[in-house]
């Protein structure tokens, strides 16, 4: 009940009345039945938009520490999150991957729309990572189409570290199904796994028109933070005074 609030009283009409985000596609989502929305993360503001816009329910799988946040704030997430039917997924090891992969088949078992995005992260530098293998898992296991969706401009509008987005031109676009049925039963084979997620990335990346990694988005973020750790320790910043 509380999504349906939020998404036609609340949320959804302030957040297509204030970011008008032009839509491309829409009718590409199967208005009935399973199927999982994969698309690209670039700000905490996709959680909301793309709900807003869709014509039926989508539930996400949604990162642990939205529900597990400190203080006010983190309540107050919390609360959102669990209110709108979002379900939390631990991503720290391969048996939490698996958790995640039984949340979201339950999910289409039941006939509805999973959102997922297959980089495991928020972009930090607006450019398309690397996308882990669960989506195609599920597709497979599930044997549902995949429409893959790019987020356009979120990330100018609430990169991260801003709170409170600013006001900038949104487009959310749809690309076609894709039909993994030709791999039914290979869902333990690695290689066809690697070859299903490139191909979504594929699509999400044409759509998005983004710059693309072949790496995982969480290696080079811990990459670069260890960078940065290694370089303050060699070069410590010297008090003004």
């Amino acid at each position: 009940m509380f999504y349906y609030l939020l998404k036609y009283v609340l949320l959804g009409p302030l957040l297509r009345l204030v970011f008008r985000p032009r839509i491309e596609g829409l009718d590409h989502v199967p208005s009935s039945g399973a199927a999982i929305v994969a698309g690209n993360h670039l700000s905490f503001a996709d959680h909301f938009l793309m709900p807003a816009i869709l014509k039926r329910r989508i539930t996400f799988l949604a990162k642990a520490e939205y529900f597990t946040g400190p203080g006010l704030k983190g309540r107050l997430t919390a609360f959102f999150f669990r209110s709108a039917g979002q379900i939390p997924v631990d991503r720290s090891g391969k048996e939490a991957g698996q958790a995640a992969i039984r949340e979201g088949l339950g999910v289409l078992r039941k006939g509805e729309l999973l959102g997922i995005y297959p980089e495991g992260t928020r972009s930090h530098d607006g450019r398309l990572y690397k996308g882990k293998v669960g989506v195609a898992v599920m597709a497979l296991q599930a044997g549902v189409p995949v429409v893959p969706c790019a987020m356009i401009g979120t990330f100018e509008a609430q990169p991260p570290g801003r709170v409170i987005p600013r006001i900038h031109p949104i487009a959310i676009r749809f690309g076609e199904p894709l039909d993994f049925s030709r791999y039914t039963g290979m869902e333990n084979e690695k290689a066809v796994l690697r070859a299903i997620t490139d191909e979504i990335m594929y699509a999400v990346l044409s759509l998005s028109e983004q710059e693309y990694v072949d790496e995982y988005a969480a290696v080079v973020k811990a990459e670069q933070a260890a960078a940065g750790a290694e370089k303050e320790r060699r070069f410590p910043r010297l008090p003004l005074s």
